[in-house]
Parts: structure tokens; C-alpha cells; sequence
């Protein structure tokens, strides 16, 4: 399977250079996103496959801040006592790929519910 976009989309997106480790994670994650994209809608432009692909693979990667949990979205720590505590955004999504609403209607599947009834096709 070939991915839809590359290591220097996510870079440009991204504004930063990747790590040698990352590069080669984002290289997977690019060739997953394309296996997912192709799952909801194989036949979708090119462009928008790319976006999608990018968009999907950032946010699994992270910023790249290792002192954040991959996935928080806030976080706080505290002093003497030590307390730490992090909100992890997206329902728990911690670096998986997923694709959201955005994502998706860029696909051209976007607020199907998953069945289909023939009276739709009177229109």
C-alpha cells in the first residue's frame, strides 16, 4: 500500500524537522492512515486523501514534547508535595490513528450512520 503522503508533508505541517525515530514511525503511521483512509472511502480525491493522512498521522505523533503524556490536551504539576495531573483529550486517544468528524466528511463519508435505506435512492 502506498501512502498518500510523506515524511516532508508532515514536516511543512508540522514546522519542525522529525527525529530519525520519528521519520521512521511517521512512515508506518502514513502507510496505516492510507489502509484506514481506503477502508471509508478508497475512491476520494487525492488532495483530500493527503490532508487526511497528515492530519491523522500528527496527531498521533504529538508535538513531540516527551514530558507531556502522548494525547494530553492540559495538564498541571505542583510543588513541594508533588502532584501531577493530566486530561487526555479525543476520549482517551493516546497516539493511535483514528479519523474525526473533519476527517472524514474531507473523505466524503461524513455524517453517514451506516445503513441505507432504498427510498433514499428516489430523490
Amino acid at each position: 500500500m502506498a501512502a498518500y503522503a510523506t515524511v516532508n508533508d508532515i514536516e511543512s505541517r508540522m514546522m519542525r524537522t522529525l527525529s530519525e525515530k520519528e521519520e521512521d514511525v511517521a512512515e508506518n503511521l502514513l502507510d496505516d492512515a492510507a489502509v484506514l483512509i481506503d477502508s471509508y472511502n478508497k475512491d476520494a480525491n487525492a488532495e483530500a486523501k493527503k490532508v487526511v493522512s497528515c492530519r491523522i498521522v500528527i496527531r498521533a505523533l504529538g508535538d513531540g514534547d516527551t514530558s507531556i503524556p502522548m494525547g494530553a490536551t492540559q495538564g498541571s504539576q505542583s510543588g513541594l508535595g508533588y502532584s501531577q495531573s493530566w486530561t487526555i483529550g479525543q476520549g482517551g486517544s493516546t497516539g493511535e490513528l483514528y479519523l474525526g468528524r473533519t476527517e472524514k466528511k474531507l473523505l466524503g463519508v461524513g455524517d453517514l450512520i451506516g445503513s441505507h435505506s432504498p427510498v433514499e435512492d428516489l430523490k
